[in-house]
């Protein structure tokens, strides 16, 4: 996918894109607190959990002193500076059909994996349409299934028939209006969402206006209990860009949860993703496993315009939390006029599942107290990753830039 959109866009050599990271990796590089909260989290759990032979390779390769890196602490690995060089080498080549294809299958095969060298040869990447809902105005696009992107476009479509600014945007009301839509919108994801090359979404059905007004109806005074799974945990990293000309990127890649499998390839730092848990067993659902078929997808980069004029790329890392992230994003900039930046420093909630809400504590006490009057189950939380980590660059009209930065996460926006 690197190599695809460099080829359609890139300006530099494709190698030379590799340059930094390969510095960075074989230097080490200063590991920042939020990132560093978050290694030692997982590596407490895989201490824990995954004792077989098989995950040594991660130990060896993040935690080497025994540790996952402090805050601050410098983290190298020669294993990943040579892994990228191959891959800028040869054209990202390498990865799909040389030497680094041969190891990953060769692994895989040793410690009961199905991922075989001639799954990673047939790999190809996919242009696709977007799909987008008018909302107050402002056109929100999102990838199509087997992206969750929908979940966030079809809550947005049902919120929009409410008069979200009519209440403070710090009031029990708003909260309660919009988890209300991004519960329904999710239940339909959850239901619908899969691969539309092996099974049929109703992508139109599920924007449709007046099927949204059928939904909004359900939406009252009380908390709903939709039927939904149970959203896990999520780990994403989402980036976005823009230059003079107005070419601007929204993008978005993940191996999912934190470490994906916790299986890394020796001698490559290659940690194999772990999608496959975003199938269901159900053989009646369109998300049920099946070979050579993509799961419900939780990664989506999303993009704003107006009239056909783009505003900019926005997005949420977070597993399940994106969509939440991307509607409250948005309702924070259509609806209340905040800022990139206030948009991103606001609290935040999150829906988990059935009446269950986690808010965070930052939101005002009387916030909480109408919620749970309401018949939200609250879990009141510190700031931190379960909320998303989000990124928003928006342009003018004078064509200048504006932009916005997690801060709950390490990163940060830089204009040069």
């Amino acid at each position: 996918a690197w190599r695809d959109l460099h080829d359609r866009f890139g300006k530099l050599p494709f190698a030379a894109l590799f340059e930094p990271a390969i510095a960075y990796a074989e230097g080490g590089f200063p590991v920042g607190p939020v990132t560093a909260n978050a290694w030692g989290a997982t590596a407490r759990i895989f201490a824990e959990r995954n004792q077989g032979p098989e995950f040594a390779a991660w130990f060896s390769t993040f935690a080497p002193s025994g540790t996952a890196p402090r805050p601050g602490e410098t983290w190298a690995s020669p294993d990943h500076a040579s892994t990228l060089r191959a891959i800028a080498e040869s054209g990202a080549e390498d990865f799909y059909r040389g030497k680094l294809a041969e190891g990953m299958g060769r692994f895989a095969a040793e410690t009961g994996g199905f991922l075989t060298t001639a799954d990673l040869a047939a790999h190809t990447s996919s242009w696709v349409e977007p799909i987008s809902a008018l909302y107050r105005g402002h056109e929100v696009w999102e990838i199509p299934p087997n992206g969750q992107g929908i979940a966030a476009l079809s809550a947005l479509t049902i919120l929009e028939g409410c008069d979200v600014a009519a209440h403070p945007r710090e009031s029990a009301q708003s909260y309660h209006l919009q988890i209300e839509a991004m519960k329904l919108g999710f239940a339909d994801a959850l239901g619908y969402v899969a691969d539309m090359e092996r099974a049929e979404v109703p992508v139109r059905g599920l924007l449709d206006r007046e099927y949204a007004a059928d939904r909004r109806a359900l939406i009252g005074e009380r908390a709903l209990d939709p039927v939904a799974g149970t959203p896990p945990r999520g780990g994403t990293v989402y980036l976005c860009a823009a230059d003079g000309d107005g070419m601007m990127v929204s993008f978005i890649q993940s191996n999912y949860m934190g470490f994906g499998s916790g299986i890394v390839v020796p001698g490559t730092g290659i940690a194999l993703q772990n999608r496959g848990a975003g199938f269901v067993l159900d053989p009646q659902h369109p998300n049920c496993v099946a070979p050579g078929k993509r799961p419900y997808h939780t990664i989506i980069p999303a993009f704003l315009t107006r009239g056909g004029e783009p505003l900019g790329p926005f997005g949420v890392m977070g597993g399940y939390m994106q969509p939440q992230g991307h509607l409250q994003m948005v309702v924070n900039q259509v609806d209340y006029g905040l800022n990139p930046q206030a948009s991103l420093d606001a609290p935040r909630w999150q829906w988990l599942r059935g009446k269950e809400v986690a808010v965070e504590q930052a939101a005002p006490a009387h916030v909480l107290h109408g919620l749970a009057a309401r018949g939200h189950t609250l879990i009141v939380r510190h700031a931190g990753g379960s909320f998303g980590k989000g990124q928003i660059i928006r342009r003018l009209a004078n064509g200048a830039y504006v932009a916005g930065s997690e801060p709950r996460a390490d990163g940060c926006a830089v204009g040069f």
